[in-house]
């Protein structure tokens, strides 16, 4: 070849392909298993971590409060709402009429009765009296004479001195004169009593409210408003209903024996703290109210504190009767279902079973199980929501109560109360 001659170099174009194919499809297979692997990661890793999760929850005991079925007497209650009223109420009106001239008395004062409370100004009532005993007096004197010439007429009757129309007409006269002297006493009487009413007294032991009258007024019998309202509250009263089906009840109860009443504020939950007072039934009315299905009771509470106030609202429990020897459980431990109530007893092998129960009565302070429960048994009351039949509990121990890994002994039938325990 020539220096000047330029050399043609030619080039196979399937080589060419094949050499630039080669990395671009080495890159291609790599992105694919680097996405495979990615997809597989985020298809099979959410979904075995929940599963393993809830195969845990599935198997783990879910902490639950328990107490132990007790026997003891239950008292029944009816709970009703009462309005307070006083035991007596009475308004001191004058009797008479005239100036008040002083009150003798302060506004809420306990008073006892007889105790002064008012005078209105005697003297033309004293004045009243003494004119009718002086008429008294002058009548009586006419008697006397009038019985001295009735005994000469007889005399001279007898001697057949003087007729006997003279002596019938002297007799009349006697007995006239008498007649007046009686009218007389009366009128004293009547004075006297005029005279006793310028002193106005209690008529009963009581607590005096506002004064509706001043001293220097003018006051009359025919007044509407009165000098003071006098209200007794001790003993007091409480009148409260119930429903007409709770009849036979409280008929039962008062026939056996005076059913004692429990007062306590309306709103809270009766116990010995809030227990106002204690009374008994002291009124059953003879009619059910038609138009609100009720029955209307009256109770009366010692009062000794004055707690009850006349017109106020109180919530009232009539006990009627007294279950004896009752198997009780809690009320949390009662629940409710489409077949009825059931509840969970905790087995000795830390597993609970569902059990229908008939109650017969529930307040409060408990629920009567008449069947479905022995007593020493135990049964959850906190954390029954998570529960199925043959659920394994861990027994968790009730508040402020120190976790104990001792076995724990049944609760002897007859326990006064409930505890919560720890299981195995």
């Amino acid at each position: 070849m020539d220096v000047g001659t330029k050399e043609r170099v030619t080039f196979d174009p399937g080589e060419v392909r094949t050499r630039r194919s080669r990395p671009s499809f080495g890159m291609a297979v790599l992105c694919v298993l680097l996405l495979a692997g990615i997809g597989a990661a985020i298809f099979l890793w959410p979904k075995s971590q929940p599963n393993r999760a809830a195969e845990q929850s599935a198997t783990a005991p879910v902490p639950v409060l328990v107490a132990t079925a007790v026997t003891r007497d239950v008292p029944i209650y009816l709970d009703g709402l009462g309005t307070v009223q006083a035991f007596n109420t009475v308004t001191i009106k004058p009797m008479v009429d005239g100036p008040l001239i002083d009150v003798d008395f302060k506004e809420g004062q306990d008073v006892k009765k007889g105790d002064v409370l008012a005078h209105i100004d005697p003297r033309l009532y004293q004045a009243a009296l003494d004119q009718a005993v002086a008429k008294k007096a002058q009548d009586e004197a006419q008697l006397a004479n009038a019985k001295i010439d009735l005994a000469r007429y007889n005399k001279l009757m007898a001697a057949q001195s003087t007729s006997e129309q003279q002596a019938a007409t002297q007799r009349a006269l006697v007995a006239q004169l008498a007649a007046q002297v009686q009218q007389d006493q009366a009128q004293i009487e009547t004075a006297q009593t005029n005279l006793g009413y310028t002193t106005i007294v209690a008529p009963l032991a009581g607590r005096t409210g506002m004064r509706q009258v001043d001293a220097g007024n003018i006051v009359h019998a025919t007044d509407t408003t009165g000098i003071v309202v006098i209200t007794q509250l001790q003993p007091i009263s409480v009148v409260f209903t119930l429903p007409q089906q709770s009849l036979q009840q409280v008929a039962a109860a008062m026939h056996n024996a005076t059913p004692p009443v429990l007062a306590y504020p309306q709103g809270t939950v009766e116990d010995d703290a809030t227990i106002i007072d204690r009374g008994t039934v002291a009124v059953l009315d003879n009619q059910v109210d038609p138009t609100t299905g009720t029955i209307k009771l009256k109770a009366t509470f010692p009062n000794p504190e004055s707690k009850l106030w006349p017109g106020g609202f109180v919530g009232v429990r009539l006990q009627v009767a007294t279950a004896r020897n009752a198997t009780v459980v809690p009320v949390a431990a009662v629940q409710q279902g489409p077949n009825g109530a059931y509840v969970y007893v905790v087995n000795a092998e830390g597993t609970v079973t569902r059990r229908a129960v008939t109650i017969s009565h529930q307040d409060e302070q408990g629920a009567i199980i008449d069947e479905g429960v022995k007593p020493g048994e135990r049964v959850v009351t906190d954390g029954a929501s998570r529960l199925s039949d043959g659920k394994k509990v861990a027994i968790a121990p009730a508040a402020g109560e120190a976790v104990s890994t001792a076995p724990q002994q049944p609760t002897a039938p007859g326990a006064a109360g409930w505890h919560s325990r720890r299981g195995a």
